[in-house]
């Protein structure tokens, strides 16, 4: 593991964060959920379940994905508004002291299109895009990519997510990915022995799509935590795990 922080992530934290330090030639892989109190992550509003704003600016869009090259979403994911990034000033001077570029690139999967072309992660010149996309995608949106060289389509064949990651990591240069749900593609990862960790933050209340649980495969992974934070938001008790996937 490699402790990262500041004073600011630290106080509020209780200590320095770590990342997972995958061996030899692999990508380190992160993945990002929050679940209600009966194990559910699916949810039109993911603030329905109560995690506040310590969650989200110290986890969600800080310590999670601060040192990330890279965040990876499903195509259902990403809507109007959604631009993955750091926006806390102190988690934009930790990661400025990282000597990483102001944004993580963006890579986005969709098997069959259903993507909205107009979301803000899509548009921001600067910033590069990779869409992990299968034949049917690339059809549907042709025209919508031609306008927009700086989205960059890397083939999607089957299921198996490690020749892409692989590609991202040796051509790109991306070496760690956070990546940030939806549980289909967290699943696929977790069978294919990509993810080393997972920052799981589970509220007090129920709710959320019945039966979605953050990995949703048939071999669940073993599990090892190996920090564990609580707090209150607003009376209600929020606990944070990180854990090692084996």
């Amino acid at each position: 593991m490699r402790s990262i922080g500041n004073a600011w992530t630290r106080s509020h934290y209780g200590g320095d964060f770590s990342l997972a330090i995958p061996q030899g030639e692999h990508t380190s892989l992160s993945l990002v959920f929050v679940q209600s109190r009966d194990g559910n992550t699916g949810a039109a509003n993911p603030g329905e379940f109560g995690a506040g704003a310590t969650d989200q600016h110290l986890i969600y869009e800080g310590l999670s994905r601060v040192a990330a090259d890279a965040i990876l979403a499903g195509a259902g994911s990403v809507h109007t508004q959604t631009f993955f990034s750091v926006w806390h000033p102190q988690m934009v001077a930790l990661r400025a002291s990282l000597a990483l570029p102001r944004h993580p690139a963006q890579i986005v999967v969709s098997q069959q299109g259903r993507l909205d072309f107009n979301a803000l992660l899509f548009n921001v010149a600067e910033v590069p895009v990779f869409l992990v996309a299968g034949a049917e995608c690339m059809s549907v949106h042709a025209s919508a990519l031609r306008s927009r060289p700086w989205i960059r389509h890397i083939p999607l064949i089957g299921h198996d997510l490690r020749p892409i990651i692989d590609r991202l990591r040796v051509e790109e240069g991306i070496q760690r990915i956070s990546t940030i749900g939806g549980r289909f593609t967290a699943t696929r990862l977790v069978d294919a022995g990509l993810a080393q960790d997972i920052c799981l933050t589970t509220t007090s209340r129920d709710g959320g799509e019945p039966g979605t649980p953050w990995y949703d495969g048939s071999s669940p992974p073993r599990l090892r935590r190996i920090t564990a934070k609580e707090w209150l938001e607003r009376g209600s008790r929020v606990l944070f795990e990180h854990i090692l996937i084996n």
